[in-house]
């Protein structure tokens, strides 16, 4: 698959996918995987890590909706897909068919700073 091929799939899905396209169009690194994950498993993994982000107060865009997306989909075979912005602030997670030629949902994470680097405008 390639940048723009995933780039033309990523539609209006979840509020997400727009910003997951401007990442992977301003030079994000995206990877698909090989193998299909049944959507309903998914949809437990990513409910938990939607509590877990909740409790940490990160910020998230289209969480919540795609679990809900994902339980739709029940056992349907689902790729997953990531893309890292180029800057490192946001990942984005994409749920694909099984022949990655449509996204279910998309979801992103800010990514937090790691402790050792300090944080900026801090004084």
């Amino acid at each position: 698959m390639t940048r723009d091929e995933l780039a033309r799939m990523l539609g209006e899905q979840t509020t997400a996918c727009g910003p997951a396209r401007d990442a992977l169009i301003t030079g994000g690194t995206f990877i698909v995987s090989d193998g299909p994950t049944p959507a309903d498993h998914l949809a437990r993994i990513y409910r938990r890590r939607l509590r877990l982000t909740q409790k940490r107060g990160q910020p998230t865009l289209a969480l919540a909706a795609t679990v809900d997306l994902l339980f739709q989909a029940a056992e349907e075979p689902l790729r997953i897909g990531r893309i890292n912005a180029a800057d490192t602030s946001w990942t984005f997670m994409l749920f694909l068919n099984a022949s990655a030629t449509a996204v279910l949902a998309c979801t992103g994470v800010a990514r937090s700073k790691p402790p050792d680097e300090p944080a900026t405008g801090a004084n």
